[in-house]
């Protein structure tokens, strides 16, 4: 090879490994410029995401209804019905009362601050396959349409018996606690995901 010929090799290699040190360089620059996820736009994607999903169960709790009702004819016979009724209640957030700036990210101290309200009551589901019922006074059922005025009688009330104990305040506190727990972590695994490994989310609840 020629004393021009391998000047004009050397050229092109020197070309070629520029070309590819300067694709290289420019591929770690963009990354480098390229702006990172936004901690509030991630906060508000997911807002938006449990939107769809309406409402968050937070706990749910299985209560009993003893019920009973009593009822006298004639001043004579006396006639009464026990019912025992199991159900189930949850504690449920509704998504869709939580507005845009109830989530705030505050970039000094990478803090996300996030207001709800209080878990709501949702239910009851009343279980009537496994309620029992307990009666007294068969000579007024048999006399009378009493039973089944005490049947619905007993019947309305089981609702509100279970939806009282479920307002217990050490169950209400109980589902408050569960809820915030519940959304910290809602938000915190996207954040966590998208870099921000330091954040924190802190839950208010509103009045």
């Amino acid at each position: 090879m020629t004393t021009r010929g391998r000047w004009l090799l050397w050229l092109f290699i020197g070309l070629a490994l520029g070309i590819g040190v300067t694709l290289a360089t420019g591929d770690r620059l963009n990354k480098l410029l390229r702006p990172g996820p936004d901690a509030a736009t991630v906060a508000d994607a997911s807002l938006k995401a449990l939107r769809k999903q309406a409402r968050l169960t937070v706990l749910s709790a299985r209560f009993t209804a003893v019920i009973t009702s009593t009822q006298t004819r004639i001043g004579l016979f006396t006639g009464s019905k026990t019912l025992i009724v199991p159900g189930n209640v949850r504690y449920e957030l509704d998504w869709n009362k939580v507005a845009a700036d109830d989530v705030v990210w505050n970039p000094a101290t990478r803090t996300l601050n996030v207001a709800v309200p209080a878990p709501e009551l949702a239910g009851p589901e009343v279980d009537l396959a496994a309620a029992r019922e307990l009666r007294a006074g068969s000579l007024l059922f048999a006399l009378t349409d009493a039973e089944s005025q005490l049947d619905d009688a007993n019947r309305r009330e089981v609702n509100d018996a279970l939806l009282n104990q479920a307002r217990a305040p050490a169950l209400t506190e109980m589902a408050r606690q569960a809820e915030i727990e519940a959304i910290q972590r809602t938000f915190l695994l996207p954040l966590t995901a998208a870099g921000f490994a330091d954040a924190r989310v802190v839950v208010q609840i509103k009045a």
